[in-house]
């Protein structure tokens, strides 16, 4: 991942004005590091079927990762999470305003999709693209999980719900990473929907341990506010510490089997991004 550290740096937003902040809020949270997860589920799948391809699918991971923070910016407002810390950074709200910090979201939601606009692959693969993140991130996606996770707080949900709500806010924006690694693959479509299904189940994983690390970690390690969903429909919130960690167990061993679904390029491109959260709850 070291070329899409070094794209991602080379590629901040930059708009020149006389805004003290406007600009600096605009990187700031993408250049903080992260897991980069998203990115580079689609940057193995790139790799191992289509290398040459590689470096034109920077822009899209890049756009991935923008469309990611932007998420993470929002959640943290006040109105949402109203949380402090973020990639070991302050955040954007407490560190400029609530103002810049809703700006600066809204401007890399925007940036993502001009990134996939001027990729350089066909019209026909760029539009599918486009469709991709915005049918995953937007209002049947992301967005519909976080408005769940926001309506329902000091709610109880039942496991259904907040599965439904967790697939919708956290997984499919995976999933979509999956799918859009495979679209510009060329894989057959029925490996798309079977590499978006693995990334469904992947992104539930990914945040049952999320949860499990808002009560098992502190602040400085986890590097963003903990104990902090009290209040929400979290999986240990709904079942409690030792069976969300039965829960990811199993999730685990069942994406662990699922790989055997896959040609032997895209079981080792699963296994290489994928490996370090099918393996941190097993017992």
């Amino acid at each position: 991942m070291q070329r899409f550290e070094a794209y991602l740096k080379s590629h901040l937003l930059q708009v020149s004005s006389f805004h003290p902040c406007y600009e600096s809020s605009l990187g700031e949270m993408l250049d903080a590091g992260g897991k980069r997860f998203r990115p580079q589920l689609l940057l193995e799948l790139v790799e191992a079927h289509e290398p040459l391809l590689y470096d034109s699918s920077l822009a899209v991971a890049l756009a991935i990762e923008a469309f990611h923070t932007y998420s993470l910016i929002h959640d943290d407002l006040p109105a949402m999470d109203n949380a402090s810390l973020r990639r070991d950074k302050e955040t954007l709200h407490v560190k400029y305003d609530e103002a810049t910090a809703i700006l600066a979201g809204d401007a890399l939601n925007t940036e993502a999709f001009l990134l996939l606009a001027r990729s350089h692959f066909r019209a026909d693969i760029r539009i599918e693209l486009v469709e991709i993140l915005a049918q995953n991130g937007g209002a049947s996606g992301m967005v519909l999980g976080q408005a769940l996770d926001c309506h329902f707080e000091n709610q109880s949900l039942s496991l259904e719900q907040v599965e439904f709500l967790h697939k919708n806010k956290t997984a499919k924006l995976i999933a979509a990473s999956l799918k859009m690694g495979a679209v510009i693959s060329g894989l057959e479509t029925k490996v798309q929907d079977e590499l978006y299904n693995y990334g469904l189940d992947l992104g539930l994983l990914f945040q049952v341990q999320d949860d499990i690390i808002d009560v098992t970690q502190s602040d400085e390690i986890a590097g963003k506010t903990t104990n902090n969903d009290e209040s929400k429909n979290s999986f240990v919130t709904i079942l409690g510490l030792a069976e969300s960690l039965r829960y990811a167990n199993d999730l685990a061993s069942k994406l662990e089997q699922n790989l055997n679904n896959f040609d032997l390029k895209t079981k080792q491109a699963l296994q290489k991004a994928v490996a370090h959260y099918l393996w941190r709850h097993k017992s």
